[in-house]
């Protein structure tokens, strides 16, 4: 923070943890608002320090490969819709359901589906019960900058900064390693799945 620098102040919520015998639900994490005390927000260019994360930022031509992953979508039974109402969010998963945020640039439209397509594939099951929302976006980004790597995307730092937000380290990304190996292979297979040609015989 610069030095005297003045805040906002504004009303931020104070949460606790939620009974472990409460059902979870997609829009249901951890922990719940359960009042709310004064706190001050600056702007920032008001702070000092390293710079935030850029989430999405993924560059390149996703080409035919949008197309073919939409397929994908189609032929796992997965409603995919758009709508503004999801901001800020980029995208969001709700079993059997993907809305995007409209007016992303294609590469970013690409990893965004990529992302939401992952929680679908493995966090659907048994193993949502299981994991907190720290494992699964650490999961669901990695399988994304897999599989945008794979068709050619230039990711930078994206994957890295998304999954930093959420506290994933790499200790988290080894014991995650066979789901994220296994999900973005089964995605990468479907969707270049026309680029392998049979040799004649």
């Amino acid at each position: 923070m610069k030095k005297g620098e003045q805040g906002i102040l504004i009303l931020a919520p104070i949460v606790r943890a939620k009974n472990s015998r409460t059902e979870q639900t997609e829009t249901d994490e951890s922990s719940t608002p359960v009042s709310f005390r004064a706190a001050y927000v600056f702007d920032i260019s008001q702070t000092d320090g390293k710079e935030l994360p850029q989430l999405n930022n993924v560059n390149g031509n996703p080409s035919e490969y949008r197309e073919r992953l939409g397929k994908l979508i189609t032929e796992q039974g997965i409603v995919l819709e758009y709508s503004e109402d999801i901001a800020p969010a980029g995208g969001r998963s709700a079993g059997g359901k993907i809305t995007l945020l409209p007016g992303q640039s294609p590469a970013e439209d690409f990893a965004t589906l990529a992302h939401e397509l992952a929680h679908e594939m493995l966090h659907r099951t048994e193993r949502r019960a299981q994991t907190k929302k720290r494992v699964r976006e650490t999961e669901a980004e990695a399988v994304s900058f897999v599989v945008c790597s794979g068709i050619g995307l230039e990711t930078g730092s994206a994957a890295q900064d998304y999954i930093q937000l959420y506290e994933g380290d790499a200790k988290l990304l080894m014991e995650s390693l066979e789901h994220i190996q296994e999900t973005a292979t089964r995605i990468l297979n479907a969707i270049c799945a026309e680029e392998i040609s049979v040799p004649p015989a």
